[in-house]
C-alpha cells in the first residue's frame, strides 16, 4: 500500500517515543487521552478551535489505537469461541471486533470523539508541532457511524471494499445485523448449551482465517446470526490495521513489536490469511 508521506512522518514521529519503552508499562492509565483532551476543550460555543498540544498527548493517540486494536482481537475470540455456544452473542462480538478495528484505525488517522464534550479531536502535525482542533459534534457524528465514514473517506482504504460506510440506509451494514441482534424481538436463537472449548476455539479461527471468497460477505439481516459472515470481515480487518501499522512502525519499535503479537492471544490466532485471488489481495 502506497501510504501518504504525512501520515507516515506524523505516525513514525508520534510511535518513536515508544521504541524503547518496556511494552509492559507503554500504556497509560486508563481514560488518559480523553482527560487530556477534556482539558484543553475551549469554552467558545459551537465554534471550531485548534490548540497546540504536546508530543505526549499526540503518542496517546497511538496507544490508544493499539489498544482498541487489543480489544478488536479480544472480541474476536470471545466471537469464535462461543460459536456454537450462543450465535447471537457471537454475532454481536463479532461485530464489536470489527467496529473496533475500525476506530482503531481512525485514531491513526487522528481522529477522536469526546462523548461527555461533544466534541471531535482531528491531531494534525504542522512545521513539526502537534494542533488538535476541536469541532463540534452532532447527531451525524454516531459512533458507529463515524469512524467507519472516515476510514471509508481516506485515500488509503476507500478503493478497499472490506470497508464500508456502515450506514443502514446504503444496502447491507454491520451496524443492521448488530441491531438486529441486540434490539429485534423474538429472535429465538437458542441451541443446546455446550462447555466452551480451547481446541474448538482454535480449530475456528483456523477455519476463518482459510476462507476463501471474491467479495466482502458484509452481515445481511436476512441472514442472521450469519456468524460466519461476521467473523471473516472482523478477521479481515483485524490484519488489515496490523499490516497498515507494520507498513509504518518497524520491527525496531519495542511497543508495536510486542502488541502486534498478543501474548494473551497466543496459540488460538497466527494473525494470517489464506492467499487468494479476491479480498486478501486488495489492499495492504
Amino acid at each position: 500500500m502506497k501510504i501518504d508521506p504525512a501520515l507516515r512522518t506524523r505516525l513514525e514521529i508520534l510511535f518513536y517515543p515508544l521504541r524503547k519503552v518496556p511494552a509492559a508499562k507503554a500504556f497509560p492509565s486508563r481514560r488518559e487521552l480523553t482527560n487530556r483532551l477534556e482539558k484543553l476543550v475551549p469554552n467558545n460555543g459551537k465554534g471550531v478551535t485548534t490548540v497546540q498540544v504536546t508530543p505526549a498527548v499526540g503518542t496517546l493517540f497511538v496507544t490508544a489505537a493499539v489498544e482498541i486494536w487489543m480489544r478488536s482481537v479480544h472480541s474476536f475470540l470471545i466471537s469464535a469461541s462461543v460459536t456454537e455456544v450462543s450465535p447471537i452473542w457471537s454475532s454481536v462480538s463479532g461485530y464489536y471486533s470489527s467496529h473496533y478495528s475500525i476506530r482503531a484505525l481512525g485514531h491513526l488517522l487522528g481522529y477522536f470523539q469526546l462523548f461527555r464534550r461533544k466534541k471531535i479531536v482531528y491531531l494534525q502535525l504542522q512545521a513539526g508541532k502537534h494542533f488538535c482542533s476541536f469541532n463540534p459534534k452532532d447527531a451525524n457524528h454516531r459512533e458507529h457511524r463515524f469512524y467507519w465514514r472516515l476510514v471509508k473517506q481516506d485515500q488509503h482504504f476507500a478503493s478497499d471494499p472490506l470497508f464500508t460506510a456502515n450506514d443502514v440506509d446504503q444496502g447491507p451494514s454491520d451496524v443492521a445485523h448488530r441491531d438486529l441482534a441486540n434490539y429485534a424481538d423474538h429472535l429465538c436463537v437458542f441451541p443446546m448449551f455446550k462447555p466452551l472449548d480451547a481446541e474448538a476455539l482454535k480449530n475456528r479461527v483456523q477455519h476463518i482465517a482459510d476462507i476463501q471468497f471474491t467479495a466482502p460477505p458484509i452481515p445481511r439481516t436476512i441472514n442472521f446470526p450469519d456468524v460466519e459472515s461476521v467473523q471473516v470481515v472482523a478477521y479481515h480487518r483485524i490484519i488489515r490495521f496490523r499490516r497498515f501499522l507494520d507498513e509504518i512502525v518497524t520491527s525496531k519499535n519495542r511497543f508495536w513489536a510486542v502488541h502486534r503479537q498478543p501474548s494473551w492471544a497466543a496459540g488460538y490466532m497466527n494473525f494470517q490469511l489464506t492467499e487468494q485471488g479476491g479480498l486478501a489481495a486488495i489492499g495492504v
